[in-house]
């Protein structure tokens, strides 16, 4: 789809009509617990859990870092619980933590994971968890095969669904061969939950490498740390777009919303900056096919590539919990995917609804950094920017404004450390005009 037709088709449905009313409420006596592994506090998809359900009178309970997380100075948060945690924790260890803080609320909570690690915790451990928590019931072992780069490519291969060519090297050899085999340049990505927070094979969602010299200069190991070798699909010849989703039980779809991902930080590859909610039957049909072969039940954000190469959409990675966009989905009631779930597990209808289009998302200081990026490479402005206002900011919102501010602070701090450190380290030579380095990305 060409980028005038995207916009084009923004214009068309920006009079969105408004929501009607809901056929089901939530309902407001069942809490919801904000559940987070590892320490990521600037992340606004745990401001959406809390803003989208708050606003409608649930209670929310969120796991922070400390209280200044932005998502603790929300005004729609009932209750922040400081629990910092690595993901280097044992697994039965943080089940304990959780069961303990299911039992200090009181209540039997709705849990919305926002990592991979959390959702795959959920389900490992739901037999003993459901005690304080209603958990969607997914195979225990299905979020962990599904946030593997490795067993995602194999289901995806044994479903039928498209996936870029990858390949999980367990020594420096089969690194050879992957590169070889795949060919030049290569994406590299964390292979599995869990081993990206012990043992990070790179430190961004993904790392282009345009030659086999530079691939083993990044692993110069003789086994190389968990980390999956993908064929790189050029950016000139691909679209990115993504699904977000809630299935109940048998892998049923109650929401399911398709989006076209306009940019992202750090361009090409990292967490969406700006996105518009288009519908896309095909798109549609193939994740509403893999989600009732595997049977999955629960949230989930999926992220596609289009490869005008050979006009199929490939799977990229399978999140199995709230992505961090979510809130750019709405159906016309207003039913979101965290709000469908409320309602599926508290034993309310979920109502029908076409997908409200045109919406648009925008995620602050990534977006900035990611329209920069976009003119230096381009040499010219995103088209998007001459769009009308967006629909939905991931920070700014007129009702909450403290964890806007917040992020802001922090993540002036956060930029300003990062283009500090190399000078404060011991032996190194601060970075001067007319040399090379970027401060890392995560």
């Amino acid at each position: 789809m060409s980028r005038s037709l995207i916009f084009a088709h923004i214009n068309t449905f920006r009079e969105i009509l408004p929501g009607e009313e809901w056929v089901s409420v939530l309902d407001t006596g069942v809490p919801v617990l904000l559940v987070r592994i590892g320490n990521y506090p600037l992340h606004h998809g745990s401001l959406g859990v809390v803003r989208t359900v708050g606003r409608l009178g649930v209670p929310v309970h969120a796991v922070v870092e400390d209280r200044f997380t932005p998502v603790a100075l929300s005004r729609h948060l009932t209750s922040s619980i400081v629990w910092p945690t690595t993901g280097r924790e044992e697994p039965e260890r943080l089940a304990d933590g959780l069961l303990s803080l299911g039992r200090t609320i009181g209540a039997r909570c709705v849990a919305v994971p926002t990592d991979d690690e959390a959702a795959i915790l959920l389900a490992e451990y739901a037999h003993r968890l459901k005690e304080c928590f209603l958990i969607p019931a997914v195979p225990a072992h299905l979020p962990r095969l599904l946030a593997c780069k490795a067993s995602l490519h194999r289901i995806c291969a044994e479903a039928g669904v498209p996936s870029p060519r990858s390949r999980a090297p367990e020594s420096r050899d089969e690194l050879v061969e992957a590169g070889r085999e795949l060919g030049y340049p290569l994406a590299l990505k964390n292979l599995a939950a869990f081993s990206r927070l012990r043992t990070p094979a790179v430190s961004g969602t993904t790392i282009v490498v345009p030659h086999e010299r530079a691939l083993l200069d990044r692993f110069p190991q003789a086994a190389p740390p968990p980390v999956l070798v993908q064929e790189y699909i050029p950016r000139q010849q691909a679209e990115d777009w993504i699904t977000h989703l809630y299935c109940g039980t048998g892998g049923v779809p109650r929401v399911l919303f398709t989006g076209l991902k306009l940019r992202s930080w750090p361009p090409y590859a990292g967490m969406t900056a700006r996105a518009v909610a288009l519908r896309n039957p095909e798109l549609a049909r193939l994740a509403e096919r893999l989600c009732r072969l595997i049977g999955y039940s629960g949230l989930a954000d999926l992220d596609w590539r289009y490869d005008r190469r050979d006009g199929q959409y490939k799977l990229v990675d399978f999140n199995p919990r709230a992505g961090a966009q979510f809130r750019l989905f709405e159906d016309v009631h207003g039913v979101d995917v965290v709000r469908a779930m409320h309602l599926d597990l508290t034993g309310r209808p979920v109502p029908d609804g076409a997908q409200a289009e045109g919406r648009v998302f925008v995620a602050g200081q990534l977006d900035f950094a990611s329209a920069v990026a976009w003119l230096h490479q381009e040499r010219r402005l995103p088209p998007d920017l001459l769009s009308e206002p967006p629909t939905e900011r991931a920070w700014l919102c007129r009702d909450d404004p403290l964890p806007a501010a917040a992020e802001a602070v922090r993540f002036a701090a956060l930029v300003t450390w990062r283009l500090l450190r190399p000078a404060l380290r011991p032996g190194r030579v601060p970075l001067t005009e007319g040399s090379t380095g970027t401060p890392p990305t995560s």
